[in-house]
């Protein structure tokens, strides 16, 4: 059962660029997610906007560009935009931001504060990202985000496996990503066995990852 709001009850507006903004409130962030998802289910559009006018904070779907933005309005005005390469992404968006707003989506994804750095392929945009890590912990942190996405450890405990029955094709940002981080920490990868899919990387388990991903798991 979600946790309610407290206090309670929240109001979002929900916008699809048609002028008909439909207003909600709402005891939790279930309840939210319920009737976003009917809105946004009911109609084609370009954009949809979820908007916490309290928090100053909106969450824009833009499916047609394949992208999400977050934008936080307070006294420090900040946005990011992050680049969907799977359509059943935008709801669970949606739900996380229904849950904790802005930071909700910290680790949703690899977000970018200049939308057109979206433009660039999905090796140069991972190899952007893996860049702005500079410190061993946002390192794993990072590390564990991609693995929780698609990834398990192996029965025999040996190895973190990532991408999990991917081809070499899907999630090539991450991957990009991945690869640039595995070297910033010193981790050992390992070839997968031949009857992996061919997007599979194989790391030999280390402390540093064992810890964090428990907290993944």
């Amino acid at each position: 059962m979600a946790r309610p709001y407290t206090p309670g009850p929240k109001q979002f507006v929900f916008a699809a660029g048609d002028g008909n903004d439909h207003h909600v409130s709402v005891g939790d962030p279930q309840e939210a997610y319920v009737a976003f998802s009917a809105f946004f289910r009911g109609r084609e559009s370009d954009t949809y906007t979820i908007t916490d006018q309290p928090a100053k904070q909106r969450l824009v779907l833009m499916p047609r560009l394949g992208v999400i933005s977050r934008v936080a309005d307070g006294d420090q005005p900040r946005s990011e935009h992050l680049k969907i390469d799977r359509p059943n992404r935008y709801l669970p968006s949606a739900m996380l931001f229904f849950e904790n707003g802005y930071s909700g989506l910290d680790h949703f994804g690899q977000w970018f504060a200049d939308l057109a750095d979206l433009d660039a392929s999905p090796e140069a945009r991972g190899a952007a990202r893996a860049a702005t890590v500079t410190t061993e912990a946002a390192a794993i942190d990072e590390v564990g985000r991609i693995w929780a996405d698609s990834g398990y450890v192996d029965p025999t405990d040996s190895y973190y496996i990532f991408f999990d029955s991917k081809d070499i094709d899907d999630d090539r940002a991450d991957r990009a990503e991945l690869l640039q981080l595995i070297d910033f920490l010193g981790l050992e990868r390992v070839d997968a066995p031949a009857e992996a899919a061919g997007g599979e990387v194989w790391v030999r388990s280390d402390p540093r990852l064992d810890a964090e991903c428990e907290q993944w798991s």
